[in-house]
């Protein structure tokens, strides 16, 4: 069972522990005089553990939003705080150093908090293991798949031992049958480790698999047009019949926002 959710419902004003909170936050391009708007005015939180999917039509600013949370950008307007620290972002290209090896590229990210040299094999194993990749440290980019690459860029992400995880459309360039494993993947690790996830995507069925709430912004500019919690139980599949069902809700309201967008 899924149910429509309001802003007021999902924000935490009488909780102080959030993983992300973003205030009334807009964000324009363009010079005076010729700026276009790209968000405006959306306010959301994200609880600590929680996994959200946002969700939208190309263009809509889920990419612009993601980046003002990572602190890539800064919002033309309005406030993000994220108190557990810098997230860590993962993109939908692996980004991997190639002259590095799988291992290398995790203890990167382990160099760059500070992580004593001694230490930084053992945990940059133990952070492919976690991502199904045991025996892979010495191995090159150029001699991992597609799939593979992106478990190592999760374990890299996860090496920032941050409490919250920005994903952008992390798995959009892979097949099906790698995407359907990986979201397997990150179901499980999101619940081993209790990270936070804020997860970008255009595939309605992606978002509804693995979310906890689904987000839904409107067309340019960017606004929370929609929530759902998603309360069926995890482990969920793609083809699952509470997946679909609400997917056709979900997508009935995108082409609304879509159709909308289209007739300004």
């Amino acid at each position: 069972m899924a149910t429509p959710v309001t802003e007021q419902a999902v924000r935490h004003d009488s909780d102080p522990a959030y993983a992300a909170r973003i205030e009334h936050v807009s964000k324009s391009f363009g010079r005076p005089g010729a700026r276009q708007q790209v968000l405006d005015d959306i306010t959301l939180d994200v609880a600590p553990g929680e996994f959200v999917c946002l969700l939208g039509a190309s263009g809509c600013g889920k990419s612009t939003l993601l980046n003002l949370v990572a602190g890539l950008d800064e919002p033309t307007a309005g406030a993000i705080a994220t108190p557990g620290g810098r997230p860590a972002l993962m993109f939908q290209e692996h980004a991997l150093f190639p002259w590095l090896t799988a291992g290398r590229n995790v203890e990167l990210a382990l160099r760059m908090r500070g992580v004593p040299r001694a230490e930084r094999r053992e945990r940059a194993e133990e952070l492919l293991e976690l991502v199904r990749l045991k025996g892979a440290h010495g191995k090159r980019v150029h001699e991992l798949s597609g799939g593979m690459r992106q478990r190592v860029a999760m374990a890299r992400a996860l090496a920032q031992d941050s409490q919250l995880l920005l994903m952008d459309e992390p798995f959009a360039a892979l097949d099906a049958i790698t995407r359907d494993v990986l979201h397997e993947e990150l179901t499980r690790i999101w619940a081993e480790t209790g990270v936070s996830v804020l997860f970008v995507t255009h595939n309605v069925r992606e978002a509804v698999r693995l979310a906890q709430r689904v987000v839904l912004l409107s067309s340019r500019p960017g606004r929370v047009a929609h929530q759902w919690t998603v309360d069926f139980p995890q482990p969920r599949r793609i083809e699952d019949a509470a997946v679909a069902d609400l997917s056709v809700e979900i997508t009935e309201q995108l082409r609304e926002e879509i159709r909308r967008h289209g007739q300004h």
